[in-house]
C-alpha cells in the first residue's frame, strides 16, 4: 500500500500512528473496531464488515479468510482485521494439526521449556492460515472438580499456573509480534470465573476482593509482567456484578494498577448476557455504557452491542472517552502485530505443509512422555520382556483418537460442525503399544461410556484370560466435558468399573490407564490394580508415551497437579486451602485426598537427605535459598521434581498452610546423588492482609521441600523474616 498518511507509514512510532489514524475515523469507525463478530456464517459476517465496519472475527472457516482480509483491506481507512480462534493446545480446528495434550496433562511435566515449545510451534502452524490470534492460555484456578473445564487450566496451584501461563504467552508471542510466526496470547477468564458453585459453568461465583487478590488474581497479573497482549473476561457474576460490568477488575486493578497496555475481550456474548439473561441492563445501550466504563475493549459476539453503543454515546449516557481508550487499545496491537503492512494473508497450502512436521510431532510426543504420571506400581512395569508375551488391551478410550485428544480439538463439538481430525493422524493407545512392544496385542473395546450395554465385556474377559497381561484403559469422552459439560459426580461413567471387575477376576495382572479430561473418582478395583497411569488427554503422540512407558523405553516424570479426591464428598479438595477448621477429618471419610497435589511415581525410587538453608534470619530483599541432596536409587535415568513450599507460622489474617514458591527439575543417572538447590525471593512469602495489602509480614516461617505437597514427603527448614 502507498504511504499516504502517518498513520501508514511503518517508521512512525506507534502511538504517533495511532493518533493519526483516530482522528481520521467516524463515530461509527471507532464503535465498529469494538465489534468482534461471529465469523461462522459468511455471508452475514461480511456484511456486518460493510454496514458495522466490524474489526474483528473469529471462528472464520479458513477457506474464506481470504475474502474477509481483502474486504478489509477495500474499506475507507484500510483498517486490518485482527482474526482469532480457540487455538487451546495446538491448532484445534485445523484437520491433523498437531494437537498437544492439554493444558492439565502437559502440567504434569512440570517443564515450562516444553509447555513453551508446545505454544511456539501452534504459532507456526497457526500463522500461515490467516488468524493472527489465540483465545490462549486459560489461567483459571482448578477448584470444584465437577467444573466441565478443568481439563483446559494447569491445575490448582496459583504459582504454577503463573509460570506455566507465562511459558505459553512467550511461546505464541516470540520475542516480536510482527514476526512471521507470532500469534497475539489471551490470558483468561479474567478473574474467577472457576470458583463456582456446585461445578456449574458460570454460576455465581462467591468470592471477596480478598480472596481474589490472594489466589486468583497473581497468575493473570504475572500474565501482564510476561507481556500478553489480550484479556478475556469471564462469564460469571462476583458478589452480584458481572465480569464485564467489574470497573474494579477490568479497569482499576488490570489496567490502572498493574499498567495493562493491551486490549480486553469480552466472551462469547457477555454484554447481551446482561440484557438477556443476567438481567442487569435494560437495552442494549445501558449495556454498552456499563460494559465501556467498566473496561472492555472488544465486544465479542453481541451484534446489538453496535448501535447500543452509539446510541449510548449520541444520547449522552457513555462518554466518547471510554470508546477512544478501548480503539487506541485494539489499533495498538494492530500496529504491532504489523498488520497494516502483513494483514497476514493465508497460504493454506503452507499450513498442511507444517502440520505435523517431524520437529513439530517430537515436541507432542516428549509432552504426552514427561506428563504422564504413575500413580501406582507393584512392580509390573516396566513390563519384563521374558513374562509378557501377549497383552490385552481393553477399555472404551484404548482406541479412541478423540477421547485422546480432548477437548477443544476438531470433533469435539465447537467451532466447525460435523467434523474431526483423522484417526490416522493419531498415534492411540493401541498403535503406541502395537509399535513399542514385541509380543501379540488381542484388543477388545469392551464397553462404552454413553452406554450402559455390557454385551462387550465377555468377548474382553475372553482376551484377558489369554494373555500375560491387561491394560485397561478408562475415563470420560467428549460429551463429559468441556463448556456447558460439568458433571454432577466424578464417577467413571457407564460400564467402566463393571468392565475392570471382570477383567481382574480372571487373575491376570492388570494395568489401568486413564484418559479423561479431570480427575475421576477411583475405587479400590482400580487403585488396587497392578499399576495405574495417568495420562489425562495426552494429545497426538500420547500412544507413543504409553507405549514407551510400558515398555521403559520412557521412566514416568509427570507428578500432578491437581489433587485427587477419593469421594466427591471431599470436594473441594484442592492442597493449599486456609487452615483453621475443626479437626482434621470428616466424621466418615479423612480429608487426605486419593492423591495429592505434586505426586507421582517413578520406575526409581528416590532418596532425600541433607537438606539445608544457606540463611535463616533473612530480610525483605533477600532469597530463600535451600538444597537437598537426591539419590537415584533405581536401575534407570529419570527426572525428579523436587517442590519448595512456605508456611508462614503466624500470620494478622488467616492463610493457608503452605504454598508451592519454588521447583526444580533434575535428571539423575543411576546411583547417582545431585544436589538441588532452589532460591525463593522473601518478597513471594507474602499474604493479603485484611486491608486487602499483599505484604510480606515479619516474623517465623518454615520451606518445607520433598517430593510432593503431602507432609510425609517434606523436611521442614526454620527461618525468620525481619
Amino acid at each position: 500500500m502507498k504511504t499516504q498518511h502517518p498513520y501508514q507509514d511503518p517508521g512512525n512510532p506507534v502511538e504517533t500512528r495511532i493518533d493519526d489514524l483516530m482522528q481520521r475515523m467516524t463515530l461509527e469507525e471507532k464503535v465498529g473496531q469494538l465489534m468482534q463478530v461471529n465469523g461462522q456464517d459468511r455471508e452475514e459476517a461480511l456484511e456486518k464488515l460493510d454496514s458495522q465496519h466490524a474489526g474483528s472475527f473469529l471462528q472464520v472457516r479458513w477457506d474464506w479468510l481470504a475474502d474477509f482480509i481483502e474486504r478489509a483491506g477495500e474499506t475507507r481507512l484500510g483498517i486490518p482485521l485482527i482474526l482469532g480462534n480457540d487455538c487451546i493446545h495446538g491448532f484445534s480446528f485445523w484437520k491433523d494439526a498437531t494437537i498437544l495434550p492439554t493444558q492439565l496433562a502437559a502440567a504434569c511435566s512440570w517443564n515450562t521449556d516444553l509447555i513453551e515449545q508446545g505454544a511456539r510451534i501452534t504459532a507456526e502452524e497457526m500463522v500461515q492460515s490467516g488468524c493472527s490470534w489465540t483465545f490462549s492460555p486459560v489461567l483459571c484456578i482448578t477448584r470444584d472438580l465437577r467444573w466441565g473445564r478443568v481439563g483446559e487450566t494447569f491445575g490448582e496451584d496459583p504459582y504454577l499456573i503463573g509460570e506455566f501461563g507465562a511459558a505459553m504467552i512467550r511461546g505464541y508471542q516470540g520475542e516480536d509480534l510482527s514476526a512471521v510466526n507470532s500469534v497475539l496470547a489471551c490470558a483468561k477468564h479474567y478473574a474467577g470465573y472457576s470458583e463456582t458453585l456446585g461445578g456449574r459453568d458460570a454460576s455465581e461465583a462467591e468470592l471477596s476482593r480478598r480472596k481474589l487478590k490472594s489466589f486468583f488474581l497473581p497468575p493473570f497479573q504475572r500474565a501482564v509482567e510476561a507481556g500478553v497482549g489480550t484479556f478475556m473476561t469471564g462469564y460469571q457474576a462476583i458478589d452480584g456484578q458481572p465480569s464485564t460490568a467489574n470497573r474494579w477488575l477490568l479497569r482499576e486493578t488490570l489496567k490502572d494498577e498493574w499498567g495493562f497496555d493491551g486490549f480486553m475481550v469480552t466472551d462469547w456474548n457477555n454484554v447481551g448476557h446482561m440484557v438477556e439473561n443476567q438481567k442487569v441492563c435494560r437495552d442494549y445501550a445501558e449495556a454498552a455504557k456499563v460494559s465501556m466504563e467498566a473496561g472492555n475493549d472488544m465486544i465479542m459476539t453481541t451484534p446489538n452491542f453496535y448501535e447500543g453503543c452509539l446510541d449510548a454515546v449520541n444520547s449522552g449516557q457513555l462518554d466518547v472517552k471510554w470508546v477512544d481508550d478501548a480503539v487506541r487499545r485494539i489499533l495498538r496491537y494492530k500496529f504491532k502485530l504489523g498488520l497494516f503492512e502483513n494483514p497476514r494473508m493465508p497460504d493454506l497450502a503452507k499450513v498442511d505443509e507444517r502440520k505435523q512436521s517431524p520437529a513439530h510431532r517430537e515436541v507432542a510426543l516428549q509432552m504426552a512422555r514427561e506428563s504422564a504420571v504413575l500413580l501406582e506400581n507393584n512392580g509390573v512395569l516396566p513390563l519384563q520382556a521374558k513374562q509378557v508375551k501377549k497383552i490385552a488391551l481393553i477399555g472404551p478410550n484404548a482406541d479412541d483418537h478423540l477421547a485422546q485428544l480432548g477437548d477443544w480439538s476438531l470433533g469435539s463439538g465447537q467451532a466447525i460442525k460435523n467434523s474431526a481430525h483423522n484417526k490416522e493422524a493419531v498415534v492411540t493407545l493401541l498403535d503406541g503399544i502395537k509399535t513399542h512392544f514385541d509380543g501379540d496385542v488381542l484388543y477388545e473395546k469392551g464397553c462404552e461410556i454413553l452406554n450402559d450395554s455390557t454385551d462387550g465385556i465377555a468377548a474382553a474377559v475372553e482376551i484377558a484370560k489369554q494373555s500375560d497381561l491387561a491394560v485397561v484403559v478408562l475415563g470420560d469422552c467428549n460429551g463429559l466435558m468441556g463448556e456447558w459439560r460439568s458433571t454432577a459426580t466424578l464417577d467413571l461413567q457407564g460400564p467402566q468399573l463393571a468392565l475392570l471387575e471382570a477383567v481382574r477376576a480372571t487373575g491376570v495382572k492388570t494395568v489401568v490407564v486413564l484418559v479423561h479430561s479431570k480427575p475421576n473418582i477411583l475405587p479400590a478395583i482400580v487403585t488396587e490394580a497392578d499399576a495405574v497411569v495417568e495420562l489425562f488427554n495426552p494429545g497426538i503422540r500420547g500412544g507413543d508415551a504409553f507405549g514407551e512407558i510400558l515398555t521403559g523405553k520412557a521412566n514416568p516424570s509427570g507428578k500432578l497437579t491437581v489433587s485427587v479426591p477419593r469421594h466427591i464428598g471431599q470436594c473441594p479438595v484442592f492442597y493449599n486451602q486456609v487452615r483453621g477448621q475443626h479437626g482434621e477429618n470428616y466424621a466418615d471419610l479423612t480429608q487426605t485426598p486419593m492423591y495429592a497435589f505434586g505426586y507421582g511415581k517413578s520406575y526409581n525410587t528416590y532418596r532425600y537427605e541433607n537438606a539445608r538453608i544457606k540463611e535463616t534470619q533473612l530480610g525483605q530483599q533477600d532469597h530463600v535459598e535451600v538444597s537437598v541432596e537426591v539419590t537415584n536409587e533405581g536401575q534407570f535415568p529419570g527426572i525428579e521434581t523436587v517442590q519448595a513450599y512456605i508456611s508462614d507460622l503466624y500470620t494478622s489474617a488467616t492463610w493457608p498452610l503452605k504454598e508451592l514458591k519454588g521447583y526444580a527439575r533434575v535428571s539423575i543417572a543411576p546411583g547417582a546423588t545431585e544436589t538441588v538447590q532452589i532460591k525463593i525471593p522473601v518478597s513471594a512469602c507474602s499474604l493479603v492482609n485484611v486491608a486487602g495489602e499483599r505484604v510480606v509480614e515479619s516474623g517465623d516461617f518454615q520451606c518445607l521441600v520433598g517430593s510432593s505437597s503431602r507432609n510425609q514427603d517434606l523436611v521442614a527448614l526454620d527461618f525468620s523474616v525481619k
